[in-house]
């Protein structure tokens, strides 16, 4: 999976802003943390759900299985929105 081209993600003072362009379907704006930006670079390239879980617990510490349930529910909220292209 990889974030959508017509998405553009900007991170700024510890918050991450994803925003539609072009000829994404959703209009508006999702704005998360440092995790949701930690996210969104990896999708930046070809990723799967199991390198996006390892890429973040190399980069945070979170009690046993925060980090998996993060990722689900971000890979769910990204998808609901079209951002991902699969």
């Amino acid at each position: 999976m990889k974030l959508n081209k017509n998405f553009l993600l900007h991170n700024t003072d510890g918050e991450s802003i994803l925003v539609p362009a072009g000829s994404a379907g959703f209009s508006g704006v999702v704005r998360g943390n440092q995790t949701l930006g930690a996210v969104l670079e990896k999708l930046k390239e070809e990723t799967t759900e199991a390198e996006l879980i390892t890429a973040l617990h190399s980069r945070f510490q979170a009690p046993e299985g925060a980090i998996e349930k993060d990722v689900a529910k971000v890979i769910a909220e990204l998808r609901k929105i079209g951002a991902l292209d699969e």
